[in-house]
């Protein structure tokens, strides 16, 4: 699998990697875009993302590989925190490890589950 970078549904770029599913109110799966950061992300403009598929969604799939990736991301999940506070939602994160295959080679990504409580 390359890392050919497209953009997502939220204008940030993303790679080619695998969606999680999300299963809607009605029992049916659809696929989830899955914000993909990187050291260079704006945090604010990952916040707005985050921030906007909660409010649509419930729930929003943050992944960054590498300490300076996973920085930017930890910061844009407290800078959606602070929109969404706005709107009285409050959110937790679930954070786990996860394999991608990046130009052949299995890296390990860091996969953020932010979640409305």
């Amino acid at each position: 699998m390359n890392a050919s970078m497209t953009a997502t549904s939220h204008g940030l770029p993303s790679n080619s990697l695998p969606t999680a599913v999300l299963t809607n109110a009605a029992g049916a799966s659809q696929p989830m875009d899955v914000i993909k950061v990187s050291a260079n992300s704006r945090s604010t403009a990952v916040a707005g993302a985050i921030a906007g598929v909660i409010r649509d969604s419930g729930r929003a799939e943050v992944q960054a590989i590498g300490a300076p990736a996973v920085n930017q991301a930890i910061k844009a999940i407290a800078i959606a925190n602070g929109y969404l506070e706005l709107d009285n939602i409050e959110i937790v994160c679930i954070p786990s490890f996860t394999e991608v295959a990046i130009d052949g080679q299995e890296r390990t990504a860091v996969r953020i589950s932010v979640v409305r409580r």
